[in-house]
């Protein structure tokens, strides 16, 4: 190969890796979830579906990371070092395992809220 060839592969690499990663936005996890215990029966319904509208966005951002993942795999081609290989799919693993770890911690403490809210109904 000449070095205008590899130059030109590196390119596309590199362009095809750009589109892919534009197209993958980080979820934010939603801010101002109810405190249970101050918080009316609305307030509580409103954090439900935030959460769930972040689990939404969550399963839509590891979607879009599989096929950025497959994109950047592909466009290293079938001749790429098995090394290049595995930093990608390194890659995808660290930012998917941080985007479920984020989800399950915000979930965890909106959880949580649900049970001192449904404890002190109880009390009520």
């Amino acid at each position: 190969m000449n070095k205008t060839t590899i130059t030109g592969a590196l390119l596309a690499s590199l362009l095809a890796t750009a589109a892919a990663s534009a197209d993958c936005t980080y979820p934010k996890s939603p801010s101002g979830l109810p405190d249970g215990a101050t918080a009316t029966e609305e307030e509580m319904i409103s954090g439900m579906k935030a959460i769930k509208e972040y689990n939404n966005q969550v399963t839509s951002y590891l979607s879009c990371l599989e096929t950025e993942m497959s994109t950047r795999i592909e466009a290293a081609g079938t001749d790429a070092p098995a090394e290049q290989v595995e930093q990608i799919k390194a890659i995808h693993t660290k930012r998917h395992n941080a985007a479920v770890e984020e989800l399950e911690a915000t979930a965890a403490r909106f959880n949580e809220q649900v049970k001192v809210y449904k404890n002190r109904a109880k009390k009520s």
